[in-house]
Order: structure tokens, then C-alpha cells, then sequence
């Protein structure tokens, strides 16, 4: 098949920005890309880190894409005009309240400025309380266990939690609301003019992965349960439907408005859209025994096993974040775990270092001041780089944001344990890399107490291209040798694999990876002499996360 002409646009919505790609169907190279940030985010309006409240703005969706879109046109205009799909990735779960329609509330200038009118990011944790309240009644009422293959945690980082605390606060978004979709779901309904509730196509990698939905118990959570939560809840599960879909799938073509302002042809197929790190993983080589971990602000860890056979029941993995038949690559199941801080851990020491220049008016050049801000890190990890590891080094845990896996817990908390008056900032740094590699550490002794054997692990994202000290100290905490891909486009490449298949050009996600996917750039292969060290430490860090937990309890 001749697909020399043939392209595919991925647009990757992150935590602060839209990346746009434009990739060659024929063989993954990118064309164009360009890089969006959100106005609003960026100046922290809406949020309230303090009470783990960040939410976004639809408008920054909107006007970021096209921007982007735009912008990248001006560097490949041939390929433009040979667009032949658009796919959508999204951070998740990243939910918002909609009227009637299908819109996000937001765009209501009622509700411009109201924060519960807006996409609730995935790191808001402002509803703990409701996840709790999620676990104890599925645990507890009698009927299905809408957790039991989430791990057996539903988390407050997720679509229901988050819906439910909005719900409890009541007031007049409530009243305007006629349902609920996540942002990977609306943006191609916007896209193809289908956000009636009716018509629009939910993601089966959203939906099973954080709306717990499963085939087992006919989709959603029944309206029965979710009544004993809040009935409004039963108003969201009507606006839901009842069908999932796979991204391999079409939600629809582009309308002729969109078409328009794009720059891109009127019969562009727009994919059914999914999770940034479920995409990601498919760009990544994601297969049976292949986990990829795509390292960023957080983590999210996805791995694939054959469905159950005739006759057999699907292996449920204790403590993990979900498991759901196609969320990732039609055909198996898709298994996810993660951490809920990674880089952040990083940034936190870093903006704690970087708060006698910022906050005690001190006559520092702004252009000095943020070029310390970028480089401070890096001069932390070089000089971390040359310390040992010893038995006696100091712990910390990197449970900062709460934990995601194993068996989600929110309300826990980062701690530093050890510390001695010859303890400086490379030394902390140090055992920050250390502590995030410890709960990857534990995220695959999980999947494989579970019985999901990973033979080998793929790094991507941010953190696994600029950070060599963070992925060898991984490679030596885990055993394991860390493969890190070769350019950092593994989520464009997998919106290109799901793309070209929704645009007909392979025939399955399979053999789009196969003509799609990067190779690997650099394999970090752990010292054994420091490994055998890091199992005493890791030891020690399982001991103070039960430390934690234990006054967490009390």
C-alpha cells in the first residue's frame, strides 16, 4: 500500500500545554510539530495548590490546539493538505460538568470563572473524602465490587470521586448540568460536531480505566449504587450511555467549521480519543511482557496480557490502578499503575531551594533569577552523580502527591528520614532519585505477585530522556535494564499507530507499531554491586512507608 503521502496529526494534551505533531503514515518521521502553552494555567488562575485544587479552562483546550495546529502548518504545508486522521491523547481522569448539549459548562458566561464549571485536572486531590466514600460503600453494600479490578481502590484522582465532591458542594452548576465527559471525549466530539450525549463515542481506555467501567457488570457502576452516593451521580451514568470504544475507532470526520479553521482536509478522520499514557505506550513499543513507563510530573507504568480464554475468568491484579480489555491495544488487556509524583518531587525541592531568591526581594536580574530556576537540578543530579550508595544513607519517600500504586492512598504522605548535619543538597537529591525509583520498585513487584511477568521495561517521557543518573539509579534499584527510546515522540508516534489504522492505512495497531515506532536510543544496565546495597535500602524504605501508614491510621 502506497502511503509515501499519506499523514497523520496526534495532538497530545499535557498538564500545561498541547503538543502538535504531523507524522509520516509511511514511517513515524515527524513533518511539523509545534508546542501550545495554556494562557490561563499558566498565570494559576483556577487553582489552589495549597488545597490540591488545579482546573483548566475549556478555552485553553480550544485556543492552544488551534494555535498549534496553526503554527505547525507553517512548517510542512504539503503535509497539511495530506492529513488523513487526527488523534486526541489527554491527561486522565480530567472530567468535567456539561449542560444539555454537551458542552463544558465554563463556556456558559455564567460559569466563566466558576472552578467546579471547568476540567478537573487529574492531580486535583480535592476529593479524597469522596473516594473513601467510593471504597467503603462498594466494599461494603452488598451488590458488585466496582473496585475489584482497579486494584481494589478507587482513587480521588479519578472521574466519580471528583464528579461526587462537586455534587456535594451543590449551588448553581448543578442545577445547569445536564452530564459529565472527560476531556479525551469531548475534544473529538467538539471536533466532529458530536457532543450530544447521544452521539458522542466514550473511550474504552477512560471508561475503564477511571469511570470503572467493566463488561462483567454491563458497563458503569448501576445507578442504584451511585444513588447511594449522590443522585446526581444517576443524571452523569444516563448522560454516559452505554457503549465504549477503542482508538482505533472513528469518533467521526472533522465538520467543515473545523476543517476550516485548521487548514486541514474536510474528510480528516478524528479517532476516538484515550489517556496520554496509553497512547504513549503504544509509541513505546508496549506488548505481552513489555511494560512502558512514561516518567514526567508523575508516572503511569502500562503493560499488556492476552485476554482469559474460553471458559476462563479474567485474572484480577491486586493494588494496581486498573486493568480494562482494550484500553490500550485492542484485543488484550491493559494494565496500569503509576506514581502520583515523579519530576514533581524533583520541582518541589527545587522551588524550595529557589524561595530565598524568589520571595526575599533581593536584587537579582529576573533573566538570572530563571536561569538558576532551569539549571539547578541539572548542577544537583551532576554532583549527585558522584555519590555512592551506602547502607546508611538517608531515606525518603515518595509518596509527596499521595500514592497511586501500589493500592492507592491519597492522604498519604512524602517523608525524609535520616538526615545528619552532613547532609547537603546533592545528597537530597540523591535520595530523591532513589526514593522514586524504590515505588517503581514496588510497582513491578506488584504486577508480578499479580502474576503479569514484565520481561522488559521501556522508558519514555521527560524525565527518562534528560535525567541518565535518574534511569541508571532505577536500573540499579529494580535490576532490571531500563530502555529509554530514541527521540522523546512516543506518544505522537502512538496517535500516529491509532490514526493510521482509524484512517485505514494498517490494518491493526500491531503492525502500525511495527512501521511506526522509534528504536531505543540508550540502555542503562544496572551495577549489581549497587543493586545488592539498594536491597538493603529498599528494605528500609518499605519500612518507613509502613511507618507512615501506620500514623496515618492512628
Amino acid at each position: 500500500m502506497e502511503t509515501a503521502k499519506n499523514y497523520v496529526l496526534g495532538a497530545d494534551f499535557g498538564s500545561d500545554s498541547v503538543r502538535v505533531v504531523v507524522i509520516d503514515a509511511a514511517n513515524g518521521k515527524m513533518a511539523g510539530s509545534s508546542v501550545s502553552n495554556y494562557s490561563r494555567w499558566s498565570k494559576g488562575l483556577y487553582c489552589d495548590p495549597k488545597n490540591n485544587q488545579f482546573r483548566q479552562h475549556p478555552l485553553d483546550y480550544i485556543e492552544s490546539f488551534e494555535a498549534a495546529v496553526r503554527e505547525a502548518a507553517l512548517t510542512c504545508p504539503e503535509a497539511m493538505a495530506n492529513i488523513r486522521a487526527v488523534c486526541v491523547d489527554t491527561t486522565g481522569s480530567t472530567p468535567t460538568l456539561c449542560d444539555a448539549q454537551g458542552n463544558p459548562l465554563a463556556l456558559d458566561p455564567r460559569f466563566a470563572d466558576d472552578p467546579d464549571a471547568m476540567f478537573i485536572l487529574w492531580k486535583d486531590h480535592t476529593a479524597v473524602k469522596e473516594a473513601d466514600d467510593f471504597n467503603a460503600l462498594s466494599h461494603s453494600w452488598g451488590g458488585t465490587d466496582f473496585t475489584q479490578y482497579m486494584g481494589g481502590t478507587y482513587s480521588s484522582e479519578w472521574f466519580w470521586s471528583k464528579l461526587l465532591h462537586v455534587a456535594r458542594k451543590g449551588g448553581a452548576v448543578l442545577e445547569a448540568a445536564g452530564g459529565a465527559m472527560e476531556h479525551c471525549d469531548w475534544f473529538p466530539a467538539l471536533l466532529t460536531g458530536t457532543t450530544a450525549y447521544d452521539k458522542v463515542k466514550r473511550s474504552r481506555c477512560a471508561a475503564g480505566h477511571k469511570i470503572a467501567w467493566h463488561a462483567s457488570w454491563g458497563g458503569y457502576p448501576s445507578p442504584e449504587f451511585l444513588g447511594k452516593l449522590h443522585p446526581f451521580l444517576v443524571k452523569i451514568h444516563t448522560s454516559l450511555g452505554t457503549e465504549t470504544y477503542t482508538s482505533d475507532i472513528a469518533a467521526g470526520t472533522l465538520t467543515s467549521e473545523w476543517a476550516s479553521r485548521l487548514g486541514l482536509p474536510a474528510d480528516t478522520v478524528v479517532c476516538v480519543g484515550a489517556y496520554d499514557a496509553h497512547i504513549g505506550a503504544v509509541g513505546g513499543h508496549v506488548a505481552e511482557g513489555v511494560m512502558v513507563k512514561s516518567i514526567g510530573t508523575s508516572t503511569c507504568d502500562i503493560i499488556i496480557g492476552s485476554r482469559p480464554g474460553a471458559g476462563e475468568s479474567e485474572q484480577r491484579v491486586a493494588g494496581i490502578a486498573g486493568q480494562v480489555d482494550g484500553s490500550v491495544v485492542p484485543g488484550y488487556i491493559g494494565y496500569e499503575a503509576g506514581q502520583s509524583a515523579y519530576g514533581d518531587f524533583y520541582a518541589w525541592f527545587r522551588n524550595v531551594l529557589m524561595w530565598p531568591i524568589d520571595n526575599m526581594g533581593l536584587s537579582i536580574e529576573p533573566e538570572i533569577a530563571k536561569a538558576m530556576e532551569k539549571k539547578v537540578l541539572a548542577a544537583l543530579e551532576k554532583e549527585a552523580q558522584t555519590l555512592e550508595p551506602s547502607e546508611n544513607a538517608p531515606i525518603a519517600l515518595d509518596w509527596i502527591n499521595g500514592r497511586r500504586t501500589p493500592n492507592a492512598d491519597q492522604t498519604l504522605k512524602g517523608a525524609l528520614s535520616g538526615l545528619t548535619l552532613g547532609t547537603d543538597a546533592p545528597s537530597i537529591m540523591r535520595m530523591l532519585l532513589e526514593s522514586t525509583a524504590y515505588g517503581a520498585r514496588a510497582i513491578l513487584e506488584c504486577f508480578e505477585s499479580g502474576g503479569v511477568k514484565v520481561d522488559k521495561i521501556v522508558a519514555i517521557g521527560g524525565v527518562a530522556r534528560k535525567s541518565h543518573i535518574g534511569m541508571q539509579i532505577l536500573a540499579d534499584v529494580t535490576g532490571r535494564d531500563i530502555h529509554v527510546t530514541s527521540d522523546d515522540q512516543a506518544p505522537a508516534i502512538g496517535a500516529a499507530a491509532f490514526a493510521s489504522v482509524a484512517a485505514g492505512l494498517y490494518p491493526d495497531i500491531p503492525s502500525a507499531q511495527r512501521a511506526l515506532c522509534a528504536g531505543m536510543g540508550r540502555v542503562h544496565t544496572p551495577d549489581r554491586q549497587r543493586t545488592g546495597v539498594y536491597d538493603k535500602l529498599y528494605e528500609r524504605y518499605l519500612a518507613l512507608g509502613k511507618f507512615e501508614e501506620k500514623q496515618r491510621r492512628s
